[in-house]
């Protein structure tokens, strides 16, 4: 009787062990046929998608795009990932170059992924092109830059949900360590209290981003295309960069809460120019004289960019701040920067990245009652940090403030943060769906941007 037994649970287990190898070996069938077909890249930060390899991933990349500069450009830093000395991707591209090349992209439809990044006046036509044609869709933000173009993004969700597909945009600040501690400490009661409602002076969150038209990117001089200077193109400032920023009050101030575009009022919102010369125009894009489509632009000879901007908002009823502004070039040893704060009935919890900080983000934490404060921050450190950010630490600065220093193992840098997205998205994939916030909240981030938009016109 008792061998009787052992050998039922033998074929049990073995039964067990065979559907188990069934169920992985179906699985990586399925993470197998992940392949990427990038359109039209004419933004950097396509090629940053394919700077690491994905187990999930073919290693082809089905290319179609019209000829120009924009695509060597894409395939020279593919070419140059692939033949770097530490840790070289293996990408092979398949290239159709031609004025057809959305057309024969669907026709031919060799990936189920569509990655694309480049003009933004054309990006909510391809999005919503690939998934009438059945298509997943991975995008650099913004999905749209006007009011017309956000009324085609509500039907690119309606169709998706209608097909099973994941429409994705790009979020890599969520991934940037000071931000993602600040969100981790805004939900320790014992830390940060709650989020205060704020007001106009001090909103409940505030966020700041500084850029640069002239950077190194992969360590070379990025060559802009002359078209992103151009607001009907690229699209405003309001509009472009915020969309991270308003993504990031979303997300920390409500973590894991859907969003409607109802719990949004725009209070105020503004717009104003970065004023480029002839010679910064030509060292950013290597032309000599400003392209005909720009001659609306200009101003006593010089370009004026309307690539800063500025809104104030109440969102569930907290007071939230936006604001981009665009330098021609970041100071010597600088660098693009970013400022929040978080508000909370305990402690302020600020991301500073000047001088003081050598142009590094950093993050610190205010105390409104030092009283017994440090004792709380430890045992937040010890527990809830370890666990998320292992090795970080604090020091006081002052009698009501403390700075928390993060381990350089997490700061990878923002174009590390492309494949940290990538990996989230595979995983999204696999799972054949976003979490339940994510599309309601794309469609009210959206929502925000174009209402700043339209308010900042008005004025």
């Amino acid at each position: 009787m008792r061998n009787c037994l052992l050998f039922t649970l033998f074929c049990l287990m073995l039964s067990c062990g065979e559907k188990k190898e069934e169920s992985m070996a179906a699985q990586d069938e399925v993470l197998s046929k992940v392949k990427l077909m990038t359109l039209d890249p004419g933004h950097f930060h396509a090629a940053l998608v394919h700077k690491t390899m994905y187990r999930q991933v073919d290693s082809t990349i089905y290319l179609f795009a019209p000829k120009g500069d924009e695509v060597l450009d894409f395939l020279n830093k593919i070419d140059a990932y692939n033949s770097r000395e530490d840790y070289p991707t293996q990408w092979k591209v398949e290239k159709y170059y031609g004025d057809d090349y959305l057309e024969q992209m669907l026709d031919k439809k060799p990936g189920n992924v569509m990655i694309v990044a480049g003009k933004n006046s054309k990006k909510i036509d391809y999005i919503l092109a690939a998934v009438k044609s059945g298509l997943n869709v991975y995008a650099d933000k913004p999905l749209v830059i006007d009011p017309a173009g956000f009324k085609k993004l509500k039907e690119v969700f309606k169709i998706a949900d209608e097909k099973g597909l994941l429409v994705y945009d790009i979020m890599t600040e969520r991934f940037e360590s000071t931000t993602a501690l600040q969100k981790l400490f805004s939900t320790l009661p014992d830390v940060f209290g709650e989020l205060v409602d704020g007001n106009l002076e001090e909103p409940a969150i505030s966020k700041e981003s500084v850029h640069h038209f002239f950077k190194y990117v992969s360590g070379q001089p990025l060559v802009r295309p002359p078209w992103f200077f151009d607001i009907n193109e690229e699209g405003e400032g309001i509009v472009d960069v915020t969309t991270h920023l308003v993504d990031l009050v979303q997300w920390e101030a409500f973590p894991g809460q859907l969003v409607d575009s109802a719990d949004v009022e725009m209070l105020s919102a503004r717009r104003w120019p970065t004023i480029l010369t002839k010679g910064e125009f030509e060292k950013v894009t290597g032309l000599q004289e400003f392209p005909h489509y720009l001659q609306k632009d200009i101003v006593d000879g010089k370009l004026n960019v309307y690539s800063n901007g500025e809104m104030n908002y109440k969102i569930k009823g907290k007071h939230a701040k936006v604001s981009v502004i665009w330098n021609y070039q970041a100071p010597e040893g600088t660098g693009d920067t970013h400022y929040s704060i978080m508000r909370g009935t305990k402690s302020n919890l600020v991301i500073k990245q000047g001088e003081e900080e050598n142009y590094r983000p950093i993050l610190y934490i205010e105390a409104k009652d030092p009283n017994g404060f440090e004792d709380s921050l430890k045992g937040a450190i010890e527990s809830a940090v370890a666990a998320n950010f292992n090795g970080t630490t604090f020091e006081k600065v002052s009698d009501s403030l403390w700075r928390i220093n993060i381990p350089d193992r997490f700061k990878i840098g923002h174009e590390a943060h492309f494949g940290q997205v990538t990996e989230n998205y595979l995983k999204y994939l696999e799972n054949g769906a976003l979490p339940e916030w994510e599309v309601p909240n794309m469609i009210t981030k959206y929502y925000t941007t174009i209402e700043a938009y339209k308010m900042a016109k008005e004025k």
